[in-house]
């Protein structure tokens, strides 16, 4: 005779609420992620019976431990990041940066010494990839970020003209530890854009970290912005800055003509090949 299959396995149990005395007192604190986990650790510690000095220890590590994700949380979504590519998605053989230079980079040392970084070449060499991905990594070390393209952060300023707040809105996104502008010259740029660069830069100038990509050095900004401001901020830009030029052809465009740019139709995306 066959065996009996066996039933449904039960869930585990709950632990028991915390007295009402506790979660009010843990409210009132302002302590929701050592409410949420208190139950299953005093049910553990009553059961393991620990030491109350230990219970006390692991419940403020909870407590640490979400505040410290809920603030990475909210880093990231200040920072507007616009693809949220890491080092994850990052294929370090394929950059034209040296290894060294890359692995210098990504201590962030720099950032905490308040030097900046100039990344500049062809379109589609990684630029802007590497950048966003030390730009997650920032966050993930507990730093604040703010990312612009010239276009946004023109913009950005411009709105801040009407109400005469330029000021504060420079003095706002000087507050991050690090501070990126992306893809400078790709479209011309006037005199609104040229002062909402340098203003940033001067601001940021000794104090801030702040990253640039861009299709050319920072010592050709004069050719797509007016002279004296592009003068300016370039100096101050790279008085403390380490410059890397990129180098190749597009990353995108080898990607696309070897037919990985995007799902074939009818495809799984998960069963795609993946160079």
């Amino acid at each position: 005779m066959p065996a009996a299959s066996p039933g449904p396995v039960p869930p585990p149990p709950q632990a028991p609420p915390i007295p009402a005395e506790l979660e009010s007192v843990l409210k009132r604190m302002r302590f929701p992620y050592l409410r949420r986990a208190a139950p299953d650790i005093l049910a553990t510690a009553r059961s393991q019976r620990w030491d109350p000095a230990e219970v006390v220890r692991i419940l403020l590590e909870e407590e640490i431990k979400g505040r410290d994700a809920a603030t990475k949380r909210n880093h990231r979504k200040q920072a507007n990041l616009p693809t949220g590519k890491t080092f994850d998605s990052w294929q370090e053989n394929l950059s034209s940066i040296p290894a060294p230079t890359q692995q210098a980079l990504m201590t962030l040392e720099w950032v905490h010494r308040a030097e900046n970084l100039a990344a500049s070449g062809p379109s589609g060499t990684g630029k802007s990839h590497f950048v966003e991905a030390l730009a997650h990594k920032a966050i993930e070390e507990g730093m604040q970020v703010a990312w612009f393209t010239l276009e946004s952060l023109t913009a950005h300023l411009g709105k801040a003209t009407v109400d005469n707040s330029v000021a504060k809105a420079v003095a706002k996104i000087t507050r991050c530890h690090l501070i990126v502008i992306d893809d400078i010259g790709m479209l011309p740029c006037g005199q609104a854009a040229a002062e909402a660069f340098y203003r940033v830069i001067d601001a940021a100038y000794e104090r801030r970290s702040v990253i640039v990509t861009s299709n050319i050095h920072p010592s050709g900004f004069d050719s797509i912005m007016p002279k004296t401001l592009a003068t300016a901020a370039v100096d101050r830009l790279l008085h403390h800055a380490h410059v890397v030029l990129t180098e190749g052809s597009s990353l995108r465009l080898s990607q696309a003509t070897s037919g990985h740019g995007v799902v074939p139709l009818g495809q799984n995306p998960a069963d795609q090949q993946v160079p």
